[in-house]
């Protein structure tokens, strides 16, 4: 099955499920995996939905920081 095909027939079984039930899609946060400039250190960052850049604190050495 090629890339497009994929695509294709995980967009019919939703529509499907759709269908079906009534099922609601929703976007949710964003998670972004950040390493710290300072320690190297790898934090898991949540970012609201339409944000790119968001503060935070490194769990490490309690740096704090923006993701790019």
């Amino acid at each position: 099955m090629s890339k497009q095909e994929m695509r294709e027939e995980t967009e019919r079984l939703i529509r499907e499920a759709i269908e079906r039930r009534g099922l609601t899609i929703k976007q949710g946060d964003t998670r972004i995996e950040a390493t710290c400039g300072r320690c190297g250190g790898k934090n898991r960052v949540t970012a609201p939905k339409g944000q790119i850049r968001v503060r935070y604190t490194c769990k490490e050495c309690g740096h704090e920081q923006e993701t790019l």
